[in-house]
């Protein structure tokens, strides 16, 4: 395949740090978190939750901490489940000091809220006898009053002089572990500011556009924000904040990291809109299989196009192809190549057979490698 340098992404070098065993930074591949809503203290519901993002994906999952109850079930949630969990700590230092004993991954706080410089001298202390790192997380809606008596309102000049502010405080205690985030709702807001902290520092960074709003609506809006700084090399965890089942949080992570090549998850679907020209139905097609593959965490990509104006080209460069033909006369691809022709009946059945036959391949072909 020819090489096509109009898709490089550069990626900003920044140091890395580790949360539990997923690396956040350096070269690691950028991560996907979500943040449980069941109340923390219900460990069932909230270790059903996190089972739910596991299969979906997740690398990194977030749990709200807002008082000392919520912190005493922190230990069995964690021991029931396999990925770091980052304790969301508000205000109250104790409870970053618990979460940490408990055995979170991640403290989520702001250092500026904590309290006195003794402390957060505490809250550090505990982060680095428990080995566990740390998020910034700025937020436009609840900037410092001082800040916002000096600008006069959130700004991205605000952000990052907050953001660079909570990050003395970490390393005047001689504490480096961190990463930061300056999310706002505002597309606009959010980038201006994490652009600003990119070139300002070289601490990993932790990348969303808060209160995106409902799934659609949300998953556009994240998208576009999150794609600016993604596509410029900004970015080395992301969370795609909705109003929507946190599963669907990690789905869209996944497919925006797709989109930009960034990294790869699952079956990647290419479909056309259909039109009139469309040999079966496309748009029921391609809502089925997007159901029947959900499961598969192998990267594949699939095209469903509905006719041959431009389904023989995208099937050359896809793993696996269906283009519709006359008569209900449809070709498959395989790894680019004509193999064989299908009719009506069975399409679905057969697209998934030929693409869970192609995941068990990859699996063994990757095992194999693995193991010699």
């Amino acid at each position: 395949m020819s090489i096509r340098p109009y898709r490089d992404i550069i990626r900003r070098k920044c140091r890395q740090i580790m949360v539990g065993n997923i690396a956040v930074g350096g070269d690691a591949p950028i991560s996907v978190q979500s943040m449980t809503n069941s109340l923390t203290t219900d460990v069932k519901a909230t270790i059903d939750q996190i089972h739910a993002l596991e299969n979906a994906g997740a690398d990194i999952v977030r749990v709200s901490c807002p008082d000392q109850a919520s912190t005493a079930c922190l230990k069995e949630i964690i021991d029931n489940v396999t990925v770091p969990i980052i304790a969301d700590i508000h205000f109250h230092y104790k409870r970053a000091i618990e979460a940490a004993e408990a055995g979170a991954a991640c403290l989520r706080i702001n250092p500026g809220n904590i309290g006195s410089e003794e402390r957060v001298k505490e809250v550090v202390q505990a982060a680095k006898d428990n080995n566990c790192s740390m998020r910034i997380g700025v937020n436009a809606g609840s900037l410092e009053k001082h800040l916002l008596e000096k600008y006069g309102e959130p700004c991205p000049d605000a952000m990052v002089e907050s953001a660079l502010a909570h990050a003395r405080i970490l390393e005047d205690n001689d504490y480096y572990q961190f990463k930061i985030s300056v999310k706002a709702s505002d597309v606009f807001l959010a980038v201006a500011a994490y652009q600003k902290l990119a070139d300002a520092c070289d601490y990993p960074l932790h990348v969303g556009i808060t209160e995106a709003g409902g799934l659609r609506a949300g998953t556009v809006k994240s998208s576009i924000g999150m794609g600016m700084l993604l596509w410029s090399g900004i970015g080395d965890s992301i969370r795609v904040s909705l109003s929507a089942d946190p599963v669907e949080e990690i789905k869209v992570g996944f497919d925006m990291l797709k989109s930009l090549d960034l990294r790869h998850r699952g079956v990647r679907i290419v479909s056309c809109p259909s039109c009139a020209r469309q040999a079966y139905p496309v748009i029921k097609t391609v809502e089925a299989l997007e159901k029947r593959l959900d499961h598969i965490s192998t990267p594949i990509s699939l095209s469903i196009i509905g006719c041959v104006v431009n389904g023989p080209g995208e099937a050359k460069e896809t793993d696996i192809g269906l283009t519709g033909g006359g008569n209900g006369n449809h070709m498959i691809y395989l790894n680019g190549v004509t193999d064989h022709k299908i009719d009506d009946e069975g399409i679905i059945d057969h697209i998934v057979d030929l693409v869970e036959a192609k995941a068990a391949e990859l699996e063994n072909y990757k095992s194999k490698k693995q193991a010699s």
